[in-house]
This record gives C-alpha cells, structure tokens and sequence, in this order.
C-alpha cells in the first residue's frame, strides 16, 4: 500500500496553459482562437414561452458584459465572468435574431399539468418542443437550439420533485426523452428558469440541507461553454508532448432499455486530446452467471471497438497510435480477448484497459478540517488504485464540495502504462466535461459521457439512427 500525489494536470487555451479552464479562456482564449473553423458568431435558436423568453434573453444580452465575481475569501473558487463577445473570454457572441425564435404558450403546459398524467405531461411537452425544435433546424441558420424550460416542467426535472411511482412504472424524463427525439436536429442546450433567476429555483433539500442555486458567474460560465463547443467551438484540450503516442480514450457502460427487457451497451468515445466525442451504440448483452456482472462476448467487444476506431479514421484520417479503454465494470477474458483483437487489426499495439467505479468505501483522512487533496492517489497494489479527483485544491485553497469525497477507483486489467500516469490521465480527463467549468468533477468525460449517452439512448428505437456528435446528447 502507498499513498503519492499527482500534480494537477494543465490544459492547453489559445496562447498557453493553465490548470484552470476559466481563467485559461480569460488569460489565452480558447483553443481555437484565430481559426478559420471556430465560431465567432453563433446563431441561437430558441423555443420558449414568451415570458421565460424574455427572461432568458434579457440575462444572455447580460452576460456579453462582464458578469463580477461571488463575493468569497477564496477568489480562484468562483472568478468573474469575463462576458460573451468577440474581445473578450471566447471571442465570439451570440446572434439572437427574432426569426430564430419560435413561441409555445403556457396555457399548454397548463392544461396538461391539470391531468395530472406525469407521463402524458412529458410526452406532449416533448412533442410540443419537438415540433418547433425542427422548424429551426430546417428552416433557419441556428448552430444551437436554446429549449427555455417552462416552470411548469422544470419542476418535474429534479427527480425529488417527481411523482412516487410503482417499481413496474417507468417516469419519463423530459430532458432526456426530448435529446433522444431531436438527435437529427442541431444540438440542444436547455436552460432552466433558475439559471436567469435563482429566485425561481425550487426550494428543495438535499441531506436535510437546502440545495442553492450557483452563483451568476458561474452560471454563465457553465451555459456559454457548452454552448461554443455544441457550435462546432474548441474551448481547450488535454496537453500532450511531442513524445506523447497519439492517443483516443474510450468509456464503456451499460444501460437497460426503456422496457427493461433488455440490457444494452452504451460506448462514447472520446476523441484524443481536444475531447470530441462519437457515440457507438452496441447491440444486447448477457448477465454472466459467475459474478452477475454484464459482459460482452469476445466477438462482441472485437465488433464494438472496430466501429469505434473506424470512426476514429474517419474523422482523423489515421488510426491512434494507443487506445485507453475505460469500462464501468471489470473485464474478463473473453473482453480483453477481442478488445485487444480490434486493436491489433487496426496496427495498433499500446492498449491500456482499466475498469473503473466511483462506488468506494474507502476514506483517507488528513490532519487539519479539509479532506484529502484532489490528486492523492492510494495504490492498494500493483493493479487495485484509488484517486481523490475530488478533494481539497490548493488553487481554490479550500475543499469546493459539502459532502465527504470519495475517491475514484480504478483496476489495472491489462496495461502498458505506468498505474501513475493512468491516473494523471483520469484527473486531466475530469477537466474535459463541456458542462462545467471548475475542475471539480468526480469521473473522468470517458465514464460521464458513457453514463449520459446511455440515458437518452434507452429511449431512441432499435434501428432509428443515432447522432455520432457528443455534442448531441450532452
């Protein structure tokens, strides 16, 4: 057993480095600053009520401006917003033209919230959005489509606030169900009421504690950036040396249908350094009767990674000189077998295959009132590590969470790479969540993405074709 730290891996803006993606698009722009290809104007469409459209709108015109910093003694937790223009933060704005509007009105969702059908209440509101979501897509310039969630629903996206249900009912849920239905559309952003106006948040508690909305810089941060990289933008990337092997980084979950009747694989791949993802989706798998864990036949595992790479090739037009899967359960044999197979097929030798968890009972305490640094890493034995990707940073020079942290997990199934450098890259890739700006996030996008794509996944039909974009389904 030995405990070691890992430096806390910087990310690569427009004109240099830094550990933080914030203050990197503050200091240096983002990535692709100065191409040709990066989004200097972005067309928002935007579908809505009008009164939660004039909201939303009168807080994005806002946000072009600088939007200052949460009043705190720790000034690196919660910076300034830098704003939304073309000089400043991502370079770019935001077209809010009144022909990418389209309108749906609250007596609607009225009037099904009065059948009391939570079902019925989702199906409709999705239709209703649906149908407005593909006139801008058809028939208008928008890059990304902005869904204004009505008050009505927004109500019913937190699962606390959504009706008991029988354990053979399954509750629809609204922001999953409607990025399944418009995968063939532009990319889908929802903003909820609280986000312009954190008095509208709903007054729920989490662990007898009330839950707070984040503060308005922050807000922005999180909605701007997802917003450029769904526009085709390059916010940042991992650093890699020149000595580096080019390397793409696959996440493997499972995920059950909608029915339940079966259980499918769910694969994100996320591409090299700059974190684009493809989705591959994977056909039914068995639960092994050995350890009722769900596993792939090698055949399986050997077809799922050749369509993986195939999109590999065809985006980069080469192969990666070494494949890092991640899998949300160990791998047997039959795995390793044909992942290993594929690779090979493809030339490609340098494989690293862990299987990862953030379930863990195991706690590492330090002297002092903060928990263990974010980059602590316990190796149990040569194969078995755990990874505080959570935990006290000494940038923000406080602990960022409420809750104990606990560590990520990883095994070594079958690996070239030194475990260390592994887990460097599982704390570099928690940085690579389009969602969310401060470097916080307990799984590594290779797992996140798997588990989200996995979500909105259950509810697109056998045979209907999928959306390859991450972008898609974040």
């Amino acid at each position: 057993m030995n405990v070691s730290f890992l430096d806390e891996p910087e990310l690569e803006f427009g004109a240099g480095p830094h550990i933080d993606t914030r203050f990197g698009i503050t200091n240096f722009g983002p990535l692709d600053i100065g191409s040709a290809l990066a989004p200097t104007k972005i067309d928002v469409g935007i579908v809505g009520t009008p009164d939660e459209m004039d909201r939303t709108l009168t807080w994005i015109e806002r946000c072009r401006d600088e939007i200052p910093a949460k009043a705190s003694p720790h000034p690196n937790l919660a910076p300034l917003f830098p704003g939304f223009r073309p000089d400043a933060g991502f370079r770019s704005t935001l077209v809010l033209d009144s022909t990418l509007r389209r309108t749906v009105y609250p007596r609607e969702f009225e009037a099904l919230k009065a059948k009391n059908d939570y079902n019925l209440m989702i199906r409709e509101s999705v239709r209703l959005f649906f149908s407005e979501l593909e006139y801008l897509s058809t028939h208008t310039t928008a890059a990304v489509l902005l869904v204004v969630v009505p008050q009505q629903l927004a109500e019913l996206l937190d699962p606390e606030a959504r009706p008991q249900s029988a354990a053979r009912d399954v509750l629809l849920d609204f922001h999953d169900m409607l990025k399944a239905e418009a995968l063939d559309l532009r990319p889908i952003q929802l903003i909820l009421p609280s986000t312009s106006d954190p008095a509208r948040a709903r007054k729920l508690k989490i662990r007898n504690q009330l839950r707070t909305v984040q503060d308005e810089a922050t807000r922005a941060w999180n909605f701007h950036a997802a917003l450029y990289y769904k526009a085709h933008g390059r916010p940042w990337r991992l650093t890699r040396r020149s000595s580096e092997l080019k390397t793409c980084f696959v996440g493997v979950s499972f995920y059950r249908s909608l029915d339940r009747a079966q259980l499918l694989v769910s694969m994100a791949q996320v591409f090299d350094e700059r974190g684009d993802g493809v989705v591959i989706r994977g056909g039914p798998v068995k639960i092994s009767k050995e350890d009722r864990t769900p596993r792939l036949s090698e055949v399986d595992a050997a077809t799922l990674l050749t369509e993986a790479l195939s999109r590999y090739r065809s985006v980069h037009h080469h192969a990666p000189a070494r494949i890092v899967m991640h899998k949300s359960s160990t791998f047997n044999a039959a795995e390793i077998a044909g992942f290993r197979a594929a690779a090979s097929q493809e030339h490609i030798h340098t494989m690293d295959l862990l299987s990862v968890s953030e379930e863990s009972t195991l706690r590492l305490f330090r002297y002092g009132s903060y928990p263990p640094l974010r980059g602590t890493l316990l190796s149990l034995d040569s194969r078995h590590h755990a990874l505080y990707t959570r935990g006290s940073v000494n940038f923000f020079e406080t602990y960022p969470g409420k809750y104990i942290p606990r560590p990520f997990l990883f095994r070594c199934e079958s690996v070239e790479e030194a475990p260390r450098n592994l887990g460097q890259e599982i704390l570099a890739l928690t940085k690579m969540d389009w969602n969310r700006t401060r470097f916080d996030g307990t799984a590594p996008i290779t797992v996140e993405a798997a588990r989200r794509v996995g979500e909105i996944l259950k509810y697109v039909p056998d045979g209907k074709r999928i959306a390859d974009r991450y972008a898609h389904y974040m």
